[in-house]
């Protein structure tokens, strides 16, 4: 004990420093037993998980709560709307006033769902409905659009005839001007009773018009 003793007393500072180093030395290889352990599947799922929800979520689209839609034909009010995206063809006839007298919805589905872009026509009774077609980037079926190129005589405002090539201003005021004097047309080629629509004009209005 007296040898021990005097080692300690003489060796004291050394044996102190070699206890810190192993002392270090051992924290260091635990540690780094540690960071090299696999880490868990549940873990790695949480990760996985995670990441899936994010991406998920940064690709979703929000629904669109209101479409843009445009009615035309034998309406009272015809021109573009906007109503809730849920409405259906029953909603956008009444936001543009109604039907007319003489218009024919046995030909209309007015329980369908409306959609964006989508532009609807009503027919007048006696006139047949060409579809189904493609309108702009839309498509719509028979018994809601007619041929996006024709325009109804007895229904189309002056701005929708000087949409047809061949008819401007003049010419689209004559049409109405006809129209309020001799009541509806009964055909295309009545036009030539007009002054100023001749055979050839009437020949290249035909593929626009309807009555």
């Amino acid at each position: 004990m007296e040898q021990l003793a005097a080692i300690w007393d003489r060796y004291r500072l050394q044996i102190i420093i070699l206890m810190i180093i192993a002392a270090i030395g051992g924290y260091w290889v635990t540690s780094r037993h540690d960071n090299d352990l696999p880490i868990s599947n549940t873990n790695t799922n949480a990760v996985l998980a995670s990441s899936d929800s994010r991406e998920s979520m940064m690709n979703s689209k929000p629904a669109k709560s209101s479409v843009a839609i445009d009615i035309k034909g034998a309406v009272k009010r015809p021109g573009v709307y906007q109503l809730k995206a849920e409405d259906r063809v029953n909603e956008a006839l009444s936001i543009a006033g109604g039907p007319l007298p003489n218009a024919d919805l046995r030909q209309v589905n007015l329980a369908k769902q409306l959609t964006d872009q989508q532009m609807i026509y009503i027919p007048v009774q006696g006139e047949t409905i060409q579809g189904p077609v493609e309108t702009g980037t839309s498509s719509v079926d028979g018994g809601q659009a007619a041929n996006s190129s024709m325009v109804n005589l007895n229904t189309a405002t002056k701005e929708q005839l000087c949409q047809i090539t061949g008819i401007g201003d003049k010419k689209a005021d004559l049409i109405l001007q006809y129209r309020q004097d001799h009541g509806q047309f009964k055909n295309v080629e009545e036009l030539k009773e007009i002054n100023g629509f001749g055979d050839k004009t009437v020949a290249k209005l035909k593929d626009h018009l309807s009555v």
